[in-house]
C-alpha cells in the first residue's frame, strides 16, 4: 500500500513552512541592522556633544552595563543617564566626541559587536586644567528585542594613553 498524505499531514507541513518563511522574512537584512546600529551610535555622539545624560542613555538596555575610560562602572539605564549627567557637570563639560571609525560585526541576527574609535577633547581635571585630546575605542554590544536595537554593555577604552605625544 502506497503512503499517501493526508489532508491533515499536508496542512501540518505548509503551516510549518509558512511559519519557518514569516520567522526568516521577519529578520531585518543585515543591511538594516547595521544601519540603525550606526543611527544609534550617532545619536549616542549627538547625546554627548549635547551634555544631555538623558539623550546620551536612551539607546541603553534597562540593565544594560556602561564602563568608562576611567573605569567608572554603571548598571541599569537609570545609573547611566545619572552618572553621564554628573560627568557633563564636571569633567566634559565642554567636552565633545567625533567618530572616527565604527565597525560593527552581527554575531546572530539579533546580537551585534560595533568597535568605535572617538576623538575626545575638551577634557579637564577636578582641578580645572585643561587636558589634551585622545582617542578611546569602544566595545557595544547590541542586543534587539521586540525589534529594537539596544545598547546591552558598553566598555571604553583610551587608545595608546601613554605614547609620547605627535610632533
Amino acid at each position: 500500500m502506497r503512503n499517501i498524505p493526508t489532508f491533515a499531514g499536508v496542512a501540518a507541513a505548509a503551516l510549518a513552512a509558512l511559519v519557518f518563511i514569516s520567522e526568516v522574512s521577519a529578520q531585518p537584512a543585515e543591511g538594516e541592522s547595521e544601519a540603525a546600529i550606526r543611527k544609534i551610535i550617532v545619536e549616542m555622539t549627538e547625546g554627548f556633544n549635547s551634555h544631555d545624560g538623558k539623550a546620551a542613555s536612551r539607546m541603553y538596555a534597562k540593565d544594560a552595563r556602561l564602563v568608562t575610560v576611567r573605569g567608572d562602572v554603571m548598571s541599569g539605564r537609570d545609573e547611566i543617564e545619572k552618572g553621564l549627567n554628573a560627568i557633563f557637570a564636571a569633567r566634559a563639560k565642554n567636552a565633545a566626541h567625533s567618530t572616527k571609525d565604527v565597525t560593527i560585526r552581527m554575531i546572530k541576527p539579533d546580537v551585534a559587536f560595533a568597535y568605535v574609535v572617538n576623538e575626545l577633547s575638551g577634557l579637564v581635571t577636578p582641578d580645572g586644567q585643561s587636558l589634551p585630546a585622545h582617542q578611546e575605542l569602544s566595545l557595544r554590544v547590541f542586543v534587539r528585542d521586540s525589534g529594537t536595537w539596544q545598547v546591552a554593555a558598553f566598555h571604553n577604552t583610551m587608545i595608546a594613553p601613554f605614547a609620547p605625544p605627535r610632533r
